[in-house]
């Protein structure tokens, strides 16, 4: 803490709030700020020696607010529900408690002998005749006193009375202390106006009446065992295991792309930033809902130290500014489904326990809007990007990542193919059907490398289209094959080996450069050309089988859900996928200016590529 002087010269104390603490503060505070950088207290004087003084009982309050602001960083989650196993469990360990402890006073006795009999010896010393039943003058030897055993049997038979008339008509107030107790031993906070509460509250008063009845068997002389005390009620057993937990064993069930991986972790964090991190068996629909609109209230853009908020930060700051921008319906979908797919995961893989009753409360939690935003281009889109130099003179700028600008619109025009399908092509996926002569477009994964698919659906076969041929494609995969052999690239700069710097960052460059050539309405990105081939099928009359083959999509009602390339074969043969892919055509666009693979470059051309591969070559051999 330091001592300060304010412009009047009065003395005042100020401490540094540590920033992961500075939301907690302001919570505690409560005076309408999202953060408390500093606490600040005028010491009313302007004397040092006197500010001194004062300013010891400041710090210790400044001390105590900082550690009420740590305390709720680590505070445990309220919990709304409890399984039937929790609640079983935790009733079980409160009965074996109850007869351990009996146990342990009928062998060590209660502790009240030695004082009853060191009064009665004094009072018996001092002339006072001492009346009562029992035996002074000895302790015994072991176990309890007969003095001892009438005090506890007096008391059992009150309590009996007591707590069975209580369980009879439901009263847990009796057992109250004991219940909060019990939860407090094993780190449980629940809401005490929940069904769930009141279920283990009657659990517990029935536990305990039946551990009265029998330690009253025990004084009769009837033998009852103890059951064992758990040390722990393990929460994975009881409860099933947390969000956190279920994020963890569905990121290790396989191997998945990195930025799903990414996007599942971020979303599954929020939730615990909003929530805490709940078992997924006790997830409900109201956490779900609270989820889905606190992301409603998130920033579209976030700088300075909205890059590091947490969710209930950026809520706080997003409702203060209610004319900002949020987060577009799309990617709060994208979250919310994305922690449902994990709890799903967990409840399918008995990270649920099997006695719970659950449904996945995450279901129908979308709202309402264009989830992708996207949409096809139109014909103008289209003669403007296409009339850029990148396609009429063969000029590919330094994000373009060489012939990669070139191609991969033109690849996805003509087969809808994702940028990262079209990344991993190697020069062994472009093949020829010998029977037919058909150049083949072979989708399909390499674990080894890197060639990853968005779902196994994903896997397929299509044929080339003739505009490809014609713009020089096949010559070009030959250029490669003849370089570097079949197992290469057909695009290394954007290969799955590249990371973030390969196909993102392609997909980045490709967006400006789209606004650039004039094509401004953002719904229309790089994937508008999937949705544009999509629309062609259709518009060629293709079946939606076919059209559900040739772009990898899985449905259930049809054959041709799960097949790859070698079924599609067998299924439609290659002259009907032919016949489909040959279809496809855009009316109103005209590619005349498009220069095929080979034709001639001008000098200025050719400089610029030289000078974009080198520098992106220097650039990749810096990253390494």
């Amino acid at each position: 803490m330091g001592l300060m002087k304010d412009r009047h010269g009065t003395w005042y104390a100020r401490v540094k709030v540590p920033e992961r603490l500075q939301a907690n503060v302001a919570l505690l505070l409560d005076k309408g700020k999202d953060r408390q950088s500093f606490l600040k207290k005028s010491l009313g004087t302007k004397d040092l020696k006197t500010a001194n003084v004062r300013a010891k009982p400041i710090q210790v309050g400044f001390d105590r607010l900082l550690g009420e602001a740590e305390k709720l960083l680590t505070a445990r989650p309220m919990r709304e529900s409890l399984s039937a196993t929790e609640i079983k469990r935790l009733a079980e360990i409160y009965y074996a408690y109850m007869l351990d402890n009996d146990e342990t006073a009928r062998r060590e006795g209660t502790g009240s002998e030695p004082l009853f009999q060191s009064i009665a010896t004094q009072l018996a010393a001092a002339g006072v005749e001492v009346k009562t039943p029992f035996a002074v003058g000895a302790l015994p030897e072991a176990g309890l006193s007969a003095r001892e055993v009438y005090k506890r049997a007096e008391h059992l038979s009150w309590e009996l009375a007591v707590t069975s008339d209580a369980l009879a008509r439901g009263d847990t107030t009796v057992i109250r202390e004991e219940l909060e107790e019990l939860l407090e031993v094993y780190q449980i906070s629940i809401d005490p106006k929940c069904e769930a509460y009141r279920r283990l509250a009657m659990a517990v008063l029935s536990a305990h009446v039946k551990a009265l009845k029998d330690i009253e068997r025990r004084n009769g002389g009837e033998p009852v065992d103890t059951p064992p005390v758990p040390e722990v009620l393990g929460r994975n057993e009881a409860v099933g295991g947390s969000l956190r937990d279920a994020f963890q064993g569905w990121n290790k069930e396989r191997e998945r792309p990195a930025d799903t991986v990414h996007e599942y972790k971020r979303a599954v964090e929020m939730f615990i930033q909003l929530h805490g991190d709940l078992p997924v068996a006790t997830i409900k629909k109201s956490h779900a809902r609270l989820y889905r609109e606190a992301l409603q209230e998130v920033p579209q853009r976030r700088t300075g130290e909205l890059l590091k908020a947490n969710l209930p930060e950026l809520v706080a700051w997003g409702r203060k500014h209610p004319e900002a921008p949020k987060v577009s319906p799309g990617t709060i979908n994208k979250q919310v489904g994305a922690v449902g797919a994990v709890a799903e995961w967990a409840f399918a893989k008995g990270v649920v326990p099997e006695d719970v009753v659950w449904s996945n409360p995450f279901a129908k939690m979308r709202v309402q809007g264009d989830d992708s935003e996207r949409t096809s281009f139109e014909s103008p889109d289209l003669k403007l990007l296409f009339a850029a130099p990148v396609f009429t003179e063969h000029e590919y700028p330094e994000g373009g990542r060489g012939p990669a600008a070139f191609w991969l619109p033109l690849l996805s025009l003509f087969n809808g193919a994702r940028q990262t399908e079209l990344a991993s092509l190697t020069v062994s996926d472009v093949q020829m059907e010998p029977e037919t002569s058909t150049p083949l477009f072979y989708i399909t994964t390499q674990a080894s490398r890197g060639k990853k698919l968005k779902t196994k659906a994903s896997r397929r076969v299509v044929p080339v289209h003739e505009q490809l041929v014609r713009l020089g494609f096949l010559k070009f995969v030959e250029d490669v094959r003849k370089r570097d052999g079949d197992k290469a690239f057909l695009f290394p700069l954007i290969a799955p080996d590249k990371g973030r710097a390969g196909v993102k960052a392609y997909s980045k460059w490709f967006g400006r450069y789209l606004r650039a050539q004039g094509v401004t309405d953002k719904a229309k990105v790089f994937h508008s050309f999937r949705h544009g081939f999509k629309d062609a099928l259709r518009q060629g009359k293709v079946s939606q089988e076919v059209h559900d083959a040739l772009t990898g999509h899985a449905q259930a009602s049809t054959v041709s859900g799960g097949y790859g390339a070698k079924e599609m074969l067998a299924r439609f043969g290659v002259k009907v996928l032919r016949a489909a892919v040959a279809k496809v055509a855009y009316p109103g666009l005209d590619l005349s200016r498009v220069k095929p693979l080979g034709s001639s470059m001008s000098t200025r051309g050719k400089q610029r590529n030289q000078k974009a591969t080198k520098a992106s070559i220097t650039r990749e051999k810096d990253r390494r």
